[in-house]
């Protein structure tokens, strides 16, 4: 979303000529001293021509405050910039392909969504949804974002229900699913494993485990472990960056043993998806979240359409005057998470495309 300012000067260094009374610019106490006493308000009957030239001090300070101003709002404008942007990619092919998306330059990540299938006994075969985007290309797509300074990363489980099915209820679990995200989609490679993306080395995994207890439940802390461990020897762009994506209230059950590891570079703050015991109205839960994981920067997660989450909608004035007010004052504030890519097309409430 791109914001103007626009300032109308007065080019009071130059004779005007007006049928109108002074300018309250000419009454400024720094007139040319030598200049004639101005007549009494009584005594003026000005004629329907007349010429007054500003001296130069009073253009001067007209100049300067209006500078002044401009300072100011930039600086507001500054004060609500909303830091670094992330949006998730892969829940509609309406929304065109990943190398569009890094093409409008309005995100600095990129969240594929999802890898939807992974974990227990009864579940060996992993499954990768991208809601029906072909895959061909999509390495490519990848390379091309990461060539533009644009984190790629592939974002595990996703909402409950929508044809998830994953749990970790071992660590040998979690072991095995951090084995097949390094060979198949990160730095790693081996034999009979196959890599949706080609070559392509995607630059870390985003932990989204909405599943609360029950088969959901997992050992995701040693997931994060092990996959964090890569980053010892992986000379990679930025080596395995990890990333959560939690509900609105604190503490998210799903993934609170895994954040206490303090491994995750980044933690996304849903302000979406009907979390009844969020607690954002007196901005607890935002605070709760960042003093909980100072070495992590946070991110305010919030929907791109009312067709989205109309509950959770936000405008943007809303946002930006609002909401990121309060927000970016905690020190380890990040930026926005936005969801998602289809529904920040056709609204524009970040990029323009």
């Amino acid at each position: 979303m791109l914001l103007r300012l626009v300032f109308f000067v007065p080019t009071c260094g130059l004779p005007t000529i007006t049928n109108h009374a002074p300018l309250p610019c000419a009454r400024s106490p720094c007139l040319n001293t030598r200049a004639p006493r101005l007549q009494s308000r009584s005594q003026q009957a000005p004629p329907p021509h007349t010429t007054m030239a500003f001296s130069r001090c009073s253009c001067s300070l007209l100049v300067a405050l209006l500078l002044l101003l401009s300072l100011l709002a930039v600086g507001s404008l500054a004060a609500t910039g909303p830091g670094d942007i992330a949006v998730f990619w892969g829940r509609n092919k309406d929304e065109g392909t990943l190398r569009e998306a890094c093409d409008t330059g309005a995100y600095t990540a990129v969240l594929i969504s999802f890898l939807t299938g992974f974990g227990g006994a009864a579940n060996k075969s992993y499954s990768l949804d991208l809601s029906g985007h072909p895959l061909a290309g999509v390495g490519d797509d990848i390379k091309h974002c990461q060539s533009k300074g644009i984190l790629v990363l592939l974002s595990i489980g996703g909402p409950a229900g929508n044809n998830a099915n994953y749990s970790l209820p071992t660590p040998r679990s979690a072991a095995e699913l951090a084995s097949h995200l390094w060979d198949a989609y990160l730095g790693g490679s081996r034999p009979g494993v196959p890599r949706p993306f080609g070559d392509a080395a995607l630059d870390g995994v985003d932990f989204y485990i909405d599943q609360q207890g029950g088969a959901g439940a997992g050992h995701y802390d040693e997931l994060a472990r092990r996959l964090s461990a890569h980053n010892r020897s992986y000379r990679g762009r930025p080596g395995v960056t990890l990333t959560a994506t939690v509900r609105c209230a604190y503490p998210d059950p799903s993934l609170a043993a895994a954040l206490a590891t303090g491994l995750f570079a980044r933690v996304h703050v849903r302000l979406y998806g009907g979390d009844l015991r969020c607690e954002w109205g007196q901005f607890d839960s935002w605070n709760k979240w960042a003093a909980a994981y100072p070495g992590s920067r946070v991110f305010v997660g919030v929907v791109a359409s009312p067709e989205a989450d109309k509950d959770a909608y936000l405008f943007q004035k809303d946002l930006y005057y609002g909401i990121l007010q309060f927000a970016e004052k905690v020190p380890n504030y990040g930026g926005l998470m936005i969801w998602d890519r289809y529904y920040d097309k056709i609204n524009h409430y970040i990029s323009s495309s």
